[in-house]
């Protein structure tokens, strides 16, 4: 049967002691520097990696980091936007050879469990933190288990590094171009109402609002999960209102495709009667009848910018606050100026 090879194995074809093999495989002297290069290439030739388990129970790395999701699972399957930040975070990640261990959970609370149970068996060396929370337990668990963290999406601070993009001033653009476009009524389908970016957002909507003199029965956030099945039940109720808006800013792309579903089904042609705004841009938005305005942004190379910085974290770098490319906004067929008679 197949097995792994071990230092034993090394040792025996190289012709040295299992010793010599332990100094060369882990740059330590006491072996010439033919004999260390013969046996590194014996240890290749046999497909040799070394145990993360047993190096983590050395006292030496793991070789991995970790990323938790606290979101409900059926949310995740259709949206695009984690799918491409995880694969700007293994881009480098894997460059450097470093394991991604990924694991989805329900709650907040979960999530915190994770990290106890990652740190007490060693299992990773750092932990890039997704969706941070208004009011979030897990910066000071993660300090005080001394883990070291990279906040995506959080607003800096503390004694973790952050890095994170301007929501507040991308729903600023939003506002502008709808209100330049002459829309008064407008409505902001958002996602979950504690994550710090969906704060973030309605803040900045509720501001611009004001400072455009647009009351909040006029401009206003309707939370919902992210899912299409909430963007859509969201979408039927506020069109279904006396004085429906004329505009809708949907948190992600999935909501925003399904609203567009529903504005079809009620025969509510858009943008004649209803423009329509995604958030993340994606295939999803271009291929959509009308085609979305959206927010286009590099999502895979925020995900690289994440990794870096908790690369640079461990190798004994300071905590930094950094700020991804700011979005831009495309518009689209979806967005028009409103129907005087509706």
């Amino acid at each position: 049967m197949a097995r792994r090879p071990t230092i034993k194995d090394i040792a025996r074809q190289a012709g040295v002691s299992q010793s010599a093999v332990s100094f060369a495989l882990n740059d330590r002297p006491g072996v010439s520097t033919d004999t260390r290069a013969r046996i590194r290439r014996v240890a290749e030739e046999l497909g040799w990696q070394p145990n993360s388990a047993a190096r983590a129970l050395s006292g030496e790395r793991s070789g991995a980091v970790g990323l938790v999701l606290a979101r409900p699972a059926h949310t995740l399957g259709v949206e695009s936007f984690f799918l491409q930040l995880v694969s700007g975070i293994q881009e480098v990640l894997a460059a450097g050879r470093i394991a991604l261990l990924f694991q989805v959970v329900e709650d907040i609370d979960a999530e915190c469990a994770v990290y106890r149970r990652w740190w007490a068996e060693r299992r990773v060396d750092g932990v890039l933190v997704v969706d941070p929370r208004t009011r979030d337990p897990r910066p000071a668990l993660l300090e005080q288990l001394a883990l070291p963290a990279v906040l995506v999406g959080g607003a800096g601070g503390g004694a973790h590094s952050s890095v994170w993009a301007d929501d507040a001033r991308a729903m600023t653009r939003i506002l502008e171009h709808l209100h330049a476009l002459g829309h008064r009524r407008i409505t902001h389908i958002a996602g979950l109402p504690g994550l710090a970016h969906t704060a973030r957002r309605m803040a900045s909507l509720r501001t611009e609002a004001a400072r455009l003199g647009l009351g909040p029965d006029r401009v206003r956030s309707v939370v919902t999960d992210y899912s299409d099945a909430e963007g859509a039940a969201a979408t039927r109720r506020v069109l279904a209102e006396p004085e429906p808006p004329t505009a809708l800013v949907y948190d992600n792309d999935v909501m925003a495709v399904a609203g567009s579903a529903v504005a079809a089904e009620l025969a509510i042609p858009v943008p004649d009667r209803l423009s329509i705004v995604a958030w993340d841009d994606s295939a999803l938005c271009r291929v959509t009848h009308p085609r979305l305005t959206a927010l286009v942004r590099d999502t895979a190379a925020f995900g690289r910018l994440a990794a870096e910085e908790l690369l640079a974290v461990l190798a004994g770098g300071p905590p930094r606050l950094r700020e991804a490319e700011r979005p831009r906004l495309e518009p689209r067929e979806s967005t028009a100026p409103p129907a005087a008679a509706y």
